[in-house]
């Protein structure tokens, strides 16, 4: 079912891809954000009366935080040993966070440029555990847009 006016998206209903590639199988992506800087420029009027004006400043966004279950698949330790390596031309890459209605209909699309890894993460390992093993990855991007 699409969604009628004044109908939420569910969180559940993402995908992350990086340059072009669905990597569908994160649990969580996390971090999506952005904000502008105030400037406060401050002058007195004739009479002496002070006057603060707010002006923007500078853009800035938000690190985006993935975690998925460890598979064998070594993508993200591999992107970042490119940045490790110095080689950070060939690990800078563009990405998109794509939100979904019920049907799967692309409802949302959150463009992210020059995208690389600045951390990656593997969960707690303990002995007797039931649970999944998780990995985590930081991203860190020049910048964000809605298409």
């Amino acid at each position: 079912m699409t969604l009628a006016s004044g109908d939420v998206l569910a969180s559940y209903a993402y995908e992350f891809e990086v340059e072009g590639i669905s990597i569908a199988q994160f649990a969580q992506v996390s971090g999506v954000s952005g904000s502008i800087g105030v400037i406060e420029h401050r002058e007195n009027t004739k009479g002496g009366k002070t006057v603060v004006k707010k002006l923007p400043g500078p853009v800035s966004f938000g690190d985006i935080t993935l975690r998925k279950g460890r598979t064998l698949s070594n993508a993200l330790w591999e992107w970042f040993k490119q940045v490790q390596d110095g080689m950070i031309n060939d690990a800078r890459k563009n990405a998109s966070i794509v939100l979904f209605d019920y049907e799967h209909g692309e409802v949302a699309r959150y463009n992210l440029v020059n995208c690389w890894v600045s951390q990656v993460r593997l969960g707690e390992l303990s002995a007797g555990s039931s649970t999944a093993l998780v990995e985590e990855a930081v991203i860190v991007h020049e910048g964000m847009t809605l298409a």
